[in-house]
């Protein structure tokens, strides 16, 4: 009778450490099939806003703009004759958090954070209702006064406004 000989090798540390960094890598649900960046759509009324997000300029509105899903982010949008419009978004847990609770464990959690992709920016959509820097009010006899910030080289001044002492 012939005798066999099996022999089995065991793997390298290396490949071991590879295939571990795989294996989370792969049960980070956010990370696969969230990401780790999200579209935020940022509008204005009147359009053509000029919208900045952590002082970086992005365009005028409408503006679709890409953004990491970890950091919180300024947002503010300016318009000539408008007061300007300012607000965060900030981010909150997405819930692919569950699936990383379900499958992957605390090594996807950890993934996911790091990523960014265990968080949602909220408000997705934003949109800006632009609020003019005209003060105005109706006199007796018809006269309509208004105060303005900036006031348009066209009008005829007829007066202005002086410092109480």
């Amino acid at each position: 009778m012939n005798a066999h000989t099996v022999t089995f090798r065991l793997p390298r540390l290396g490949t071991l450490l590879f295939g571990l960094v795989c294996m989370c890598l792969m049960t980070a649900c956010g990370t696969v099939f969230h990401g780790s960046l999200q579209d935020v759509g940022i509008g204005s009324t009147p359009t053509g806003a000029r919208v900045t997000i952590d002082g970086i300029f992005c365009g005028e509105s409408p503006v679709l703009a890409r953004l990491t899903r970890k950091d919180v982010h300024q947002v503010r949008i300016e318009l000539d004759g408008y007061l300007p419009y300012e607000t965060k978004l900030v981010r909150r847990a997405s819930r692919w958090i569950w699936g990383d609770i379900m499958f992957g464990g605390f090594p996807a959690l950890v993934v996911d954070a790091l990523s960014g992709a265990l968080y949602k920016l909220t408000p997705d959509q934003m949109q800006a209702t632009m609020v003019g820097q005209t003060a105005l009010n109706e006199l007796d006899g018809g006269l309509l006064l208004a105060v303005v910030m900036r006031p348009d080289p066209t009008w005829e001044k007829i007066g202005e406004m002086q410092a109480l002492r």
